[in-house]
């Protein structure tokens, strides 16, 4: 019986470093999105670069079981959209303005990934408990 509740736990212990891991994934994107439109704060500046999030996987010793975790959040190098705006404070000499290299479709298209993802480690902590929860009916039987 020992060896059950390990195994419960180290599916807990998982599947929380995913919830931790695309928790932090959609707070990244969440940034981007709030910053999509958003221009230099002086002209001719740099706007906002959009991050990207990465994970890694690290070992709990504790259970003996490798668990997710955010990595580091690199920014992405791609070029900036410019657009012509003269009269924009953030234009620079020749009148034209930078705007963040975040693209709002394939934002949100990742924000629905990690929120399936995110969905699916609830899902497996909602099925754990209910095994822990048999377990204990069926042992007070």
């Amino acid at each position: 019986m020992a060896d059950n509740g390990a195994d419960f736990m180290r599916s807990m212990s998982i599947a929380t470093s995913g919830l931790r891991a695309q928790a932090g994934r959609m707070r990244v994107i969440s940034e981007n999105i709030a910053n999509a439109d958003s221009t230099a704060q002086t002209s001719g500046g740099e706007p906002y670069r959009r991050k990207v999030p990465s994970f890694s996987s690290a070992l709990d010793r504790a259970l003996d079981a490798k668990v997710v975790t955010l990595g580091r959040v690199k920014p992405d190098m791609s070029s900036f959209r410019v657009k012509y705006e003269p009269s924009n404070p953030a234009a620079d000499a020749s009148g034209n303005v930078k705007y963040p290299n975040v693209n709002s479709l394939v934002e949100m298209t990742d924000m629905r990934e990690a929120q399936r993802s995110y969905e699916a480690n609830v899902n497996i902590i909602s099925a754990t408990r209910r095994m822990i929860q048999r377990t204990l009916d069926i042992l007070k039987s």
